[in-house]
């Protein structure tokens, strides 16, 4: 392979039995158009937005009325309005299947394993929904979760959005302030929490959390408490309107689920952005927007089929949980991992693979980079035949990530890095089975997606760095934000850069392949001299290096200028001397250019990140710069900050 080449391209057979070519059929057929490729289809999509959305609803068999109408006031973002006349349940869509056949696989750790059918998921929502029934939760209630992805968060979920009541989850390593930072916003009347998880073979109890939490959400009027240590029946006994879920649902038995059919527009989740600068805004996105963009990506740019084996590592607190479980929607098996993805040792996932024939492996880039620092080649450990996708997300996949998943994993795999957010619970580029895959880039844009790179002036550009936008509505726009009744803070979150057109807030460029890199988030690039750098151009460079375990980078307000400052966390064994230091600047200056080389190169023993995994430049540049640090709470691990306060290095 070389940088001419593409890391992998799809046989003909491949592309002839992708169902992004089945589409293109459908599309043709009913356009008029010859959509011979996917650029010609993604075209079509974004041209004819009505007759693309009607034509995802039909070959998707959406359960539901449809109506007569697919877009209404299609030009206003926001203010568009799809399926405006259509009733349907988001449940009712992922609840199809019956049967014996694996509907959940979940792995907790090396401590539990257990698995649902179909029948099994079905009478499991069919209970819960009977407990929320009993509780008065009707549509609209909110029903929050501080829990383990495990089995329990999808039946709660299901149960939920049976009803219409709106759901909103978070992981259980929140702090008490996290979690009421978010569910103290939108005032649920059911609360569902574990007895405890397990994190790196240590069993972590959350009782006196959840009992705390429960004490200060005033509206809640019943607690579940969720079995996974044991535990539960001592954990309910200490919170007041608690009861154990496996107690609740064994006063009813299984019967038929009852569905409530309402409008697209009706929320289904709430989401949470990261809150890394103030209390985190609280996301309220569509039952039938996001069922459709779910069913889109996982179909036709996933290339899931029924029966697939899906897998995602992630929490209850990231947007790809609920990514993940809409796989049902397809058929597919969900198979849910909750824990430590290094407990015991870095091949945990991968024998999760092997040992389920997973189809589809999603993780995050930062997993990717350790599972190559630490050495591992599962390529040469492990059966990964079953594979056919490897998903990559959280943060920008380098070069290197890219190289290694196909020298170090698997060879014939099709590696779909993934680009969107919470903010459109999906995509905004992604995997194009059809397509070959180029080193460092994400293959193309979200098919309906009206994706492009503008730059400050608001004119588009390729081949050029500049802001990630979407210039047409899409069915997975939030519906808007709690407690934000004039759509003030909406609007100012995404569309006070360019009026009409969703800025994203990304750092991104066109590449000559119709390809895109992202370099990290905008508020976070580094503007030295005036000259706008993405963050990721620098760890692309210097993570390279095997004494460098990871880095994170900021802007220095100096000397009415700003400076760039790379801070390394360093392998064990090595010490950040002048050859190193000049190694790395060596290493930066060659593979990104002098711009970017860092003024200042300092070691710290950890870097700060959001609960989802993500590094958080913003928190860190605000104590370099002696500013508070707005919600510590939204961090893993907020002690970090401190190794970044009053640094005598960077005051001359």
């Amino acid at each position: 392979m070389t940088e001419d080449e593409p890391l992998w391209a799809p046989s003909a057979a491949d592309v002839a039995a992708a169902s992004m070519t089945s589409l293109m059929a459908e599309a043709s057929a009913r356009s008029g158009l010859g959509l011979s490729d996917f650029a010609s289809l993604h075209r079509w999509s974004i041209e004819d937005r009505e007759g693309f959305w009607d034509m995802i609803w039909d070959v998707c068999d959406v359960v539901g009325e449809k109506g007569c109408r697919v877009l209404v006031d299609g030009d206003r973002m926001p203010g568009a309005r799809f399926f405006p006349d259509a009733r349907l349940n988001f449940a009712e869509n992922l609840l199809r299947k019956s049967g014996a056949g694996d509907a959940i696989v979940f792995r907790g750790e090396d401590k539990v394993t257990r698995r649902l059918s179909w029948d099994e998921l079905r009478a499991s929502v069919s209970r819960i929904q009977q407990v929320l029934t009993a509780a008065g939760v009707k549509p609209g209630d909110r029903v929050a979760a501080m829990i383990p992805n495990m089995p329990e968060a999808v039946a709660g979920m299901l149960a939920a959005a049976s009803l219409g009541a709106i759901w909103s989850s978070c992981s259980p390593d929140f702090g008490e302030q996290g979690v009421l930072d978010r569910f103290g916003q939108i005032e649920p009347v059911v609360f569902i929490a574990p007895d405890g998880y397990w994190y790196n073979g240590k069993a972590i109890d959350v009782g006196e959390k959840a009992s705390a939490i429960a004490a200060r959400l005033p509206t809640v009027r019943k607690v579940l408490v969720a079995d996974y240590l044991g535990r539960a029946e001592e954990v309910a006994a200490g919170i007041p309107r608690a009861e154990t879920l496996v107690g609740a649902c064994s006063r009813f038995d299984a019967s038929d689920i009852t569905y409530v059919r309402l409008p697209f527009a009706h929320p289904l989740y709430i989401l949470y952005s990261s809150g890394t600068t103030g209390i985190p805004k609280c996301i309220v996105h569509s039952a039938g927007g996001t069922l459709l963009q779910h069913l889109k990506e996982h179909r036709f740019h996933a290339g899931l089929r029924e029966g697939d084996r899906f897998f995602y590592f992630t929490t209850c607190g990231w947007m790809m949980w609920n990514w993940l479980v809409s796989g049902l929607a397809s058929g597919a098996t969900l198979l849910l991992y909750d824990g430590s993805p290094f407990h015991p040792d870095g091949n945990v996932l991968f024998d999760f693979a092997q040992q389920e024939k997973m189809s589809y492996f999603g993780t995050s880039a930062k997993f990717i980079d350790a599972v190559r620092k630490a050495g591992l080649r599962p390529i040469e450990t492990h059966d990964l035949s079953s594979v056919r996708t490897i998903s990559s997300t959280g943060s920008p996949l380098s070069p290197e990530g890219f190289a290694f998943v196909y020298d170090g994993i698997k060879k014939d795999v099709h590696l779909a890095s993934i680009s969107g957010g919470t903010d459109i619970v999906s995509c905004f580029v992604l995997g194009v089975p059809v397509l070959p895959v180029w080193i460092g880039e994400i293959q193309g844009p979200g098919l309906g997606m009206a994706v492009d790179v503008w730059n400050d002036e608001g004119r588009p550009v390729r081949r050029e760095k500049g802001e990630l936008v979407c210039t047409k509505a899409f069915p997975s726009m939030p519906v808007g934000f709690w407690n934000d009744p004039t759509g003030e803070k909406y609007h100012a979150a995404y569309f006070d850069r360019f009026d009409n057109v969703w800025c994203h807030g990304d750092f991104a460029e066109w590449t000559e392949h119709d390809g895109m890199i992202i370099y990290g988030r905008s508020d976070a690039t580094l503007n030295p001299g005036g000259v706008r750098i993405g963050t990721a151009e620098i760890y692309n460079q210097v993570e390279q290096l095997p004494e460098v375990v990871e880095a994170i980078c900021i802007g220095q307000d100096w000397d009415d200028d700003v400076r760039v400052v790379l801070f390394v966390r360093l392998a064990s064994n090595a010490v950040l001397d002048e050859d190193l230091k000049n190694r790395i600047r060596t290493k930066i200056r060659t593979g990104a250019s002098p711009r970017h080389v860092p003024a200042k190169i300092i070691a710290v023993t950890d870097i700060p990140r959001t609960k989802s995994g993500k590094i958080t430049e913003l928190a860190v540049r605000d104590v370099v710069h002696g500013r508070q640090v707005k919600n510590r709470e939204a961090l893993a691990n907020p002690e970090a900050l401190e190794l970044f306060r009053g640094l005598a290095e960077l005051e001359k």
